[in-house]
């Protein structure tokens, strides 16, 4: 996974916050394991430990926020960023379905389409994706990233990724010391 990430971000891939778990940030407390701050913070970590980068974007998952998700975003300076066109793939649209919704937002030509796909079905990356691209160039769309798209910037800092600390190579060790059968302690 590590790996993907970080070949992901060296072709230009932009990353954001969406969150931990996944969860409908609505339903959560403010704070506390689990809560709303948890769930941002461990991608927020994660993202500096992996890539070195602080997001600005936040995408709330099933696009749920109130206004305690908006003061959450903000006491972290990042973005709220929604969708405006939803291939439909999440809730059940066949490849067809997905095709036409396509089609039909292309033939409208908004000045810009932020889409919603779920890269984890196949039938998204392999045939919807291929489909959507062929037909928002054919009508002069270009692609970018969200920031390029809404003129902001991607990231609150960027500096390098961590690298292995003594202290937690030394954690692993003992951990897998512990983990030998044989091992008494």
């Amino acid at each position: 996974m590590i790996t993907s990430v970080k070949a992901a971000y060296a072709d230009g891939h932009e990353f954001g916050s969406h969150t931990w778990h996944h969860y409908d940030l609505t339903t959560l407390s403010w704070d506390g394991t689990g809560g709303l701050h948890d769930e941002m913070w461990r991608t927020e970590l994660a993202l500096q430990r992996i890539l070195g980068v602080s997001p600005a974007i936040m995408r709330p998952p099933y696009g749920s926020y109130n206004n305690q998700v908006r003061s959450a975003a903000y006491i972290r300076n990042q973005s709220l960023v929604l969708w405006d066109f939803d291939s439909g793939d999440s809730d059940g649209a066949t490849v067809q379905e997905s095709k036409n919704s396509y089609t039909n937002t292309a033939n409208a030509h908004p000045s810009n389409i932020l889409a919603l796909n779920h890269e984890t079905y196949q039938t998204t990356v392999n045939e919807v994706i291929p489909f959507a691209v062929q037909t928002l160039r054919a009508k002069g769309y270009r692609f970018v990233t969200v920031s390029e798209c809404l003129g902001i910037q991607p990231y609150q800092w960027v500096a390098l990724p961590q690298t292995q600390t003594v202290r937690s190579i030394i954690e692993r060790l003992e951990l897998q010391y512990m983990r030998q059968p044989d091992s008494k302690h």
